[in-house]
Parts: structure tokens; sequence; C-alpha cells
């Protein structure tokens, strides 16, 4: 999977994800994009909403404090653990964590851009 979200500012947005999960960049080009390295060989990037735009051909949503239409998932070995570290890098907590109705215990979060972060794991 490679998935790449429009970010106000790329540096803000890589220490949030580098504080919240330790994902480190394998590229990256100052203030423009980066690319963080995920377990299973799975990347997200992280580019300047103008830079999107430009590749994209149009502008990314303004998200004017509301969050966007999808989410990124995560499993994650202890989710009390990954809501603590999620709060401390800056998100904003949206659903609480509890069971799901697919078998994960999951929380979900908002990133300092209203990218929507969703921690889970499988229950057993």
């Amino acid at each position: 999977m490679h998935l790449v979200l429009a970010v106000a500012d790329v540096d803000r947005a890589y220490d949030f994800y580098r504080s919240a999960f330790g994902w480190e960049h394998h590229l990256q080009w100052p203030g423009e994009y980066v690319e963080l390295e995920l377990p299973e060989g799975d990347w997200l990037g992280l580019y300047h909403r103008e830079g999107y735009a430009e590749t994209a051909g149009a502008d990314p949503a303004d998200l004017n404090g509301r969050v966007s239409p999808a989410y990124l998932y995560v499993r994650v070995d202890d989710v009390g653990e990954a809501e603590k570290r999620l709060r401390a890098a800056g998100a904003k907590a949206l659903s609480p964590r509890s069971e799901r109705g697919w078998g994960d215990e999951a929380a979900y979060f908002a990133d300092p851009d209203g990218n929507v972060v969703a921690v889970g794991k499988r229950l057993d």
C-alpha cells in the first residue's frame, strides 16, 4: 500500500507521525514531501497541499476544522499505548476505544490536518 495525504505543513506532519508511530522517512524533499516507511513494506507520503494539488490536478478539500472522509487504519499491538502516543503527538480524539463489529478494538483520531487515523487490534 502507498497512501499519500495532503498536509499544510510537511515538517509538522512528519513530526506527528514519527512521534505517534515511530515511522521514519526514506525519502524527503524538505518542506514539500516526505515518505515514511511503514511495517509490512507499506508507505505513507505526506505532501504539501500545493504540490498535492498540482500532481493530482485538483485542490484537496479544505477541511476547516472538519475531518477527511477516509481514514488510515493502523494495526497495533497495544491500542492503549497507541492512544497515549497519538495524544502526546497532538492528535484530536474522535471515537473512543471500543470493541468494533468487525472483531477489533479500535479508537479514532484526527491528525493536525484533519486526516483521520484509527488504531486497532484484533480481539482474541
